[in-house]
């Protein structure tokens, strides 16, 4: 038989009336009860039992005292997490920086990641620049727009206004940032310059031992525009490669000299240098966890590596026509070059080598007019930034600063005057891609092989982009806090029609069955006290 259309009519509004009684159906939150349990016991079933009444706070002085305490001990996780994962462009340095104060060599920068890992154990795709960073809190806001509106209606009305205006307020904010928000990368395609040259850092350091000839091969077998090293003068004046302060951490002094593990290199000669392993270390430190990539003939070649002469350095850049760059170590106290480092360096560029004096970029800051009045046509560069008027009296054509201390208004103040920009050390794309954006020339890397294949800026955007993509997530979080509000405010009203209800029916029902149990009690205590009656007396 078929059903008539009053059935189906009143199976609909049974349906209807099923579902809103599932809506209005609501569990007690617990918030830290219940992630405890389901992350230490795998529970996360929700139980159902009693809930506050309209006007009454959710929590306890203690549980909103311990939710407090929770929520900033996630923010600063969040922002250690964040900061040391984009501080992996430092890593070595740091590690570098350890070694020289403790004595030995540990990846350091590894253990404070997998702590902020472990502290933190929410991974999130972490948003860089200004503009994602705006998003990413519209989000998180709006995310939180249901916990919010599910508490803040049982909340008195005063209490209630005062969590509404804060939530407001922070929204709002959110919403309004990008007004006063500025990221390098929002710009008009056309205005964006070419990408920075790359110098390698010590060569190709990923690759091979740094500041070996083999590692300066790779960078320019990786596309690299020139080449960055630290120059020593040895006891006997040959001029070589190394930038740590004592020959521990890259040769193997302490087995052939172990003596003379805290020894300056410049108090070495020549021919004792050349007795010395400089790149057996790579592969037992493997500072960037990069040795295992390495071929078995690369790995070879790599463990037999020496330490290198400034000469073979300056010959390998004429031979592939590229810039230099290089800070110049002067020798300690009772070195027979201490007074001569600067002449020395320069004989070697100008009568031992093949390189032109225009391939290098003249960086050490000691007798500078000297240096200018021998050779013109050196590149005078500095890493000190100055007005661009003094810059200009002392002949600066290029400045060497770090990445951090360089701003993209500055970079175009010194491009106006001529004076290019060379930015140290940048290693991760993201970061190549806001020196990119700013207009910065070149940059110091050691990640050669990655950073040539960035074809454009990972974060590029035209300013229309940036306004639309800002409106439509205003516009949608906007719509979807309002959506949850009015649920909340709908389903907690329903639940106090429907609590006062219930509540006269528990009170009728109680009564009736209290009633009905006492007068059972009462004829059981008749019954009792008549058949003691009937007992006779012995």
């Amino acid at each position: 038989m078929g059903t008539t259309p009053t059935e189906v009519t009143q199976l609909k509004l049974g349906k209807l009336k099923v579902a809103r009684k599932r809506l209005l159906q609501r569990y007690e939150h617990q918030p830290f009860v219940f992630c405890l349990a389901g992350l230490y016991g795998c529970q996360w079933r929700r139980y159902q039992r009693t809930h506050a009444q309209p006007g009454h706070c959710c929590c306890s002085k203690r549980e909103s005292g311990s939710f407090a305490l929770i929520i900033l001990t996630f923010c600063l996780s969040l922002v250690f997490l964040y900061f040391w994962s984009e501080a992996q462009n430092d890593y070595n340095d740091f590690d570098w920086f350890n070694f020289g104060n403790l004595g030995f060599w540990f990846p350091w920068s590894i253990v404070l990641l997998i702590l902020a890992v472990f502290l933190f154990t929410y991974v999130a795709v972490l948003l860089v620049t200004a503009p994602y960073l705006h998003i990413g809190g519209v989000v998180l806001m709006t995310l939180l727009s249901s916990p919010v509106a599910m508490h803040v209606f049982r909340l008195n009305m005063r209490v209630r206004r005062v969590a509404m205006m804060v939530y407001i307020t922070v929204l709002l904010t959110l919403y309004l940032v990008p007004l006063g928000m500025h990221s390098p990368c929002i710009k008009e395609r056309s205005s964006l310059g070419s990408a920075p040259a790359l110098i390698g850092h010590r060569g190709a350091p990923m690759l091979a031992p740094e500041n070996t000839y083999m590692s300066f091969e790779k960078a320019l077998a990786a596309g690299a525009d020139g080449l960055e090293t630290d120059v020593t003068i040895s006891y006997d004046g040959v001029p070589f490669l190394m930038h740590d302060k004592n020959l521990r951490r890259t040769t193997n002094v302490k087995d052939v000299f172990p003596n003379w593990t805290h020894t300056s290199p410049a108090m070495f000669t020549w021919r004792e240098l050349q007795s010395l392993n400089a790149g057996s270390w790579f592969f037992s430190q493997d500072p960037f966890g990069t040795a295992s990539s390495l071929s078995p003939d690369e790995r070879l070649q790599a463990q037999n590596q020496l330490v290198c002469t400034l000469r073979a350095f300056l010959d390998l850049a004429a031979q592939y026509g590229k810039l230099v760059i290089f800070d110049l170590y002067r020798p300690p106290r009772g070195h027979p070059y201490r007074d001569a480092w600067i002449s020395r360096t320069l004989d070697v560029i100008h009568n031992e080598s093949s390189i032109h004096s225009s391939q290098v970029l003249w960086l050490p800051p000691e007798l500078r007019e000297f240096v200018q009045e021998i050779d013109p046509d050196l590149q005078q560069t500095t890493g000190e930034q100055a007005p661009v008027e003094e810059l200009q009296l002392r002949h600066i054509a290029r400045l060497n600063i770090h990445y951090s201390s360089m701003s993209e208004k500055e970079i175009r103040k010194y491009a106006v005057a001529n004076i290019s920009t060379n930015l140290y050390v940048i290693s991760e794309p993201w970061l190549y891609s806001l020196a990119w954006c700013a207009g910065a020339h070149s940059v110091a890397t050691n990640a050669v092989h990655i950073l040539k294949n960035l074809q454009r800026p990972l974060f590029l955007m035209t300013p229309d982009e940036y306004r639309l993509m800002w409106t439509l997530t205003d516009i949608t979080s906007l719509l979807l806090v309002v959506i949850v509000f009015v649920f909340h405010w709908w389903r907690e009203r329903g639940l106090a029609l429907s609590v006062d209800s219930s509540s006269v029916l528990e009170k009728g029902s109680y009564r009736q069955f209290r009633t009905e149990v006492n007068d059972v009690w009462s004829l059981s205590n008749m019954s009792s006290s008549d058949s003691e009656k009937q007992v006779p007396s012995l």
